[in-house]
């Protein structure tokens, strides 16, 4: 497929805004240019109570959000982890994704403001995401939340975590994580694939701003070849919860994605995958800019929302 017209436009309105490429400036400025994506996540979804806390990690206090929808009942409850390459992002650069998923999956969706790299090298952004993680399990039912409903997502960076967690939590027996959603997931440390050759730039995300993103999460490259870095090369993804896996044509990471995908359906596990054609990396949180995005996170909450009760 060409490139749609949505992903044009808005790679036209980042080369006016004279927007410099990602992983070309130094990490505090790419912090602050990247909080400019939260103005394409459309408007506000009204929710019953949205809320911060804190809670213990394994090296000091994890910052949640926490969305409660407006709908009674046990509910589902998402664990949500931000992309932004382990270096970027917040909960505001993610917040109306998260109000869109827990609006339409009438589910709890508890975000985490796990540490960045480079401050916090591999494995700390993990094990962040997997204390909160135990965490939403055993406090689930003071949230109005099902503990046998706990899935986990994320949207790349976030995606990959999103995918850790499930393995960590498989790997040490806790919690039962019934669901993963992978939006664009990093699964692989490498660049060798058809998707990194053919989109390596000129479509927001980069072959460069990988380098760079990888580099300053890992603490050396034999870190890389760690499944809770790279989980495509987990020695079996056999046990693993039901997945969904969304891709972006113009991605460099659509091909380990769908890699790892067919992986988890190679080991049982049902996966539903679905490449968005035309559309570009990062699209899935831009609610407010691209339609596609809408059915996408129409289609995610769906797959929370029917999510068997305990």
């Amino acid at each position: 497929m060409p490139l749609h017209a949505k992903s044009k436009e808005f790679l036209e309105q980042l080369a006016a805004a004279g927007m410099p490429p990602l992983g070309s400036l130094p990490v505090p400025e790419t912090r602050e240019a990247f909080k400019g994506v939260a103005a394409f996540g459309g408007p506000p979804q009204s929710l019953a109570r949205v809320e911060e806390r804190t809670i213990p990690g394994p090296a000091g206090e994890i910052p949640l959000r926490i969305y409660t929808p407006e709908v009674r009942g046990s509910l589902p409850v998402l664990v949500y982890f931000h992309g932004g390459g382990w270096v970027i992002g917040t909960f505001d650069t993610h917040d109306g994704v998260c109000r869109h998923l827990a609006k339409q999956a009438q589910a709890i969706v508890i975000s985490v403001d796990y540490r960045l790299a480079p401050e916090h090298k591999f494995p700390a952004a993990a094990e962040d995401c997997y204390a909160a993680t135990l965490w939403a399990a055993d406090n689930a039912g003071s949230l109005g939340a099902d503990a046998k409903r706990l899935a986990v997502g994320g949207d790349s960076a976030g995606g990959n975590l999103a995918a850790v967690v499930s393995l960590m939590a498989r790997d040490r027996g806790k919690p039962r994580i019934a669901f993963q959603l992978l939006i664009y997931p990093v699964t692989d440390h490498a660049y060798d694939t058809a998707s990194y050759r053919a989109n390596a730039e000129g479509y927001l995300l980069t072959k460069d701003a990988m380098v760079w993103f990888w580099n300053h999460y890992l603490g050396g490259k034999a870190d890389g070849a760690n499944p809770y870095a790279s989980p495509l090369r987990a020695a079996s993804l056999a046990g693993l919860p039901r997945a969904m896996v969304v891709t972006a044509e113009f991605d460099p990471l659509r091909d380990e994605g769908e890699a790892y995908a067919q992986k988890l359906r190679d080991a049982g596990v049902p996966v539903k995958m679905k490449r968005y054609d035309g559309l570009i990396h990062g699209f899935f949180s831009m609610i407010g800019f691209f339609d596609q995005a809408k059915q996408a996170v129409a289609d995610a909450a769906a797959e929370i929302r029917s999510l068997p009760k305990g």
